[in-house]
Order: structure tokens, then C-alpha cells, then sequence
């Protein structure tokens, strides 16, 4: 993997999840009955900080929960024998809530399908809408998100990376030229 360029610095993510905040406000008119679901693993700390963001703005603190999509995933027998389950945890009812799912890169839209597969079998939310930090196209699945941080044409050999302090030490999001793949 080599690495071509940073898209978005500390200061630009901070800009995109304010950004996503203030969508997020205005398209459901307010947040009394917006849960933020922060798809495993790094939707978690992504959907914490639009939170925040969201409370800071609002006055109004809004839930976060976090989804374990491994046992929905339509590839787990191509990643690993033995998947490692880390559990959703999910405090409060989602029947008849808003649920906005949060991820870091929205790609082929397989993870969305299995995140909203996890999510049905939880309750039955009044909605789900989708958050991302980047959107870099070529959908296998009629999926569109609600809100968007940055939309990042690439190519289906380039990587996109979503480090976070929580994670990572460091807030960026960087793209990589990965091997390519066979046709």
C-alpha cells in the first residue's frame, strides 16, 4: 500500500462533522427522536463526535449506540474462520426512532445492507438514514447516504483510511494506492 495523498486534515474532519451535525438538525427538525448508530469500529467514535457537535449546537444531547455487523456480513467466510463478534450495544429502544447509522467510508454499500439487516432484527425504527465521512462511489447495492463529509472519486485499486485519535492517535483521512486487483 503507498500512500498518494492526505484528503482531509484534523481541521477539515472537524469542518465535515459540523457540517454533518447541522444536516442532521435540519433534515429531521430537530433531534428528539434521532439515535446515532455508529457501525463497529470506527463509525463508534465518528458518531460520538457528531453527537457532541449535535449537543453543542442543539442544547440537546442525543443517544449513541454502536452495531456489530460481523455475524451479517454476506463475506465472512472470505475474512476469517473464526470472526471476532465484539457485540452492539444498542441502550435504549429503536422502535419508532430515527436511527442514523454513522460509518467512516461508504463503498460498495455492502456493510449499510448488513448494518440495516442487524438493525431490523433489533426493533423497527421509524427511519434509518445513512452518515458518512466519505462517499468514494462504486456501489454493488442501491444504497445513497443521507449526509455526506466528502465525496472522493477513486479508483476500486485505491484504499481510503479513516484514522481517529481514539484509534489511531491522529484525526486524517488519507488514500493509498493498493496492489490491483484481477478483473
Amino acid at each position: 500500500m503507498e500512500f498518494k495523498a492526505r484528503i482531509l486534515d484534523e481541521k477539515a474532519m472537524n469542518r465535515s462533522l459540523t457540517r454533518l451535525a447541522h444536516e442532521i438538525i435540519e433534515k429531521n427538525k430537530g433531534v428528539a427522536d434521532v439515535m446515532l448508530v455508529g457501525i463497529r469500529s470506527r463509525g463508534v467514535p465518528l458518531a460520538k463526535t457528531i453527537a457532541e457537535k449535535i449537543e453543542m449546537i442543539e442544547g440537546d444531547s442525543v443517544e449513541v449506540g454502536s452495531l456489530d455487523i460481523t455475524l451479517y456480513r454476506d463475506d465472512l467466510t472470505e475474512i476469517d474462520k473464526q470472526a471476532i463478534v465484539k457485540g452492539s450495544d444498542i441502550q435504549s429502544d429503536i422502535n419508532g426512532k430515527i436511527v442514523v447509522l454513522v460509518d467512516d467510508v461508504v463503498f460498495t454499500g455492502r456493510t449499510v445492507r448488513a448494518a440495516m439487516d442487524a438493525l431490523i432484527d433489533i426493533g423497527r425504527p421509524k427511519s434509518i438514514q445513512l452518515a458518512v465521512l466519505i462517499d468514494r462511489g462504486h456501489r454493488e447495492f442501491p444504497i445513497r447516504p443521507d449526509y455526506v463529509g466528502k465525496n472522493v472519486p477513486s479508483s476500486s485499486s485505491e484504499i481510503i483510511k479513516v484514522h481517529l485519535k481514539e484509534l489511531d492517535n491522529v484525526n486524517e483521512v488519507c488514500i493509498y494506492q493498493g496492489k490491483e486487483k484481477p478483473e
